[in-house]
């Protein structure tokens, strides 16, 4: 059985692009669809999180076009990267997914849910928000971490998605281990085309001529919310929002946590979200 840092990469044509994929985890089983926070590839995701819930079920990790070794332009909406998934799913066989969205994914995931809503089972929504959320306590020098290196370092991760005390810090600096045991046959970095182009599709996001946050009923689908106790990039309050408009949600804060809380405990993470999957 492939982990994620074994699975090869694969490749799938998509609507007239190449796109890049690794599959790993169990054969059998509702398949696990994820997607990405912002400036990262399959190269970012957890091991430990990711092989904890692919004990039982297969896992899907993915570039959407102009993306690490995807080819094509960075799409321009969160609903054209939940377009590019579904499309994968049909370029793979498989009618229906459990889907995770982590921060920028967290939107796209929520585009897939209403967009192709027949193809996702249940949700994890994790570190992100609303269409139309607050920025209200977000840390002011976010965009400067999430934006000043050409390729994302342990200390910009370690300001954006950890909190800055022992234990989070000691568990970023473990996460950021644990990421880098996969030395062979690595994605592509992203560019800085691709930091624009995802900075224009999270800020049409934010924006929302609904504020009673209309949209979020209409996700059918079990929903689970997770997030730290103070998210210094996408704030804390906007999990309680999605909790509270998602008719089928819960939700789940992890104390002395930030953005990443499901990296700070991987453990705890992979067996509340096996235990809402497998319900």
């Amino acid at each position: 059985m492939h982990t994620l840092v074994t699975a090869p990469n694969q490749f799938a044509e998509v609507g007239g692009r190449r796109l890049a994929y690794r599959r790993f985890g169990a054969e059998n089983g509702v398949p696990l669809l994820c997607f990405q926070h912002f400036r990262g590839t399959m190269d970012y995701w957890d091991p430990q999180v990711l092989d904890g819930l692919g004990a039982d079920r297969p896992v899907i990790v993915f570039d959407v076009s102009g993306i690490g070794l995807s080819d094509g332009d960075v799409p321009e909406t969160f609903e054209e990267y939940a377009d590019q998934g579904a499309g994968l799913l049909d370029g793979l066989g498989i009618a229906q997914v459990d889907v995770l969205g982590f921060s920028l994914g967290g939107y796209v995931a929520q585009a897939m849910a209403l967009n192709h809503a027949t193809r996702v089972r249940k949700l994890v929504l994790v570190g992100t928000g609303p269409r139309g959320g607050t920025q209200e306590g977000a840390h002011p020098d976010y965009p400067m971490y999430a934006t000043r290196s050409e390729i994302p370092t342990l200390d910009d991760f370690l300001f954006l998605f950890f909190e800055p005390n022992e234990q989070s810090q000691a568990a970023g600096r473990a996460f950021w281990e644990r990421r880098h045991q996969r030395t062979a046959d690595l994605d592509a970095p992203t560019s800085t085309a691709v930091m624009k182009a995802q900075l224009a599709a999270m800020a049409a996001a934010r924006e929302s001529s609904d504020p009673s946050f209309g949209e979020l009923r209409r996700i059918s689908q079990p929903t689970l919310v997770v997030n730290g106790d103070h998210d210094v990039m996408i704030p804390t309050v906007n999990s309680y929002t999605l909790q509270q408009h998602i008719p089928n949600a819960q939700l789940i804060i992890y104390p002395n946590a930030g953005h990443a809380s499901q990296y700070q405990y991987p453990e705890l993470f992979v067996a509340h979200a096996r235990l809402f999957l497998d319900s």
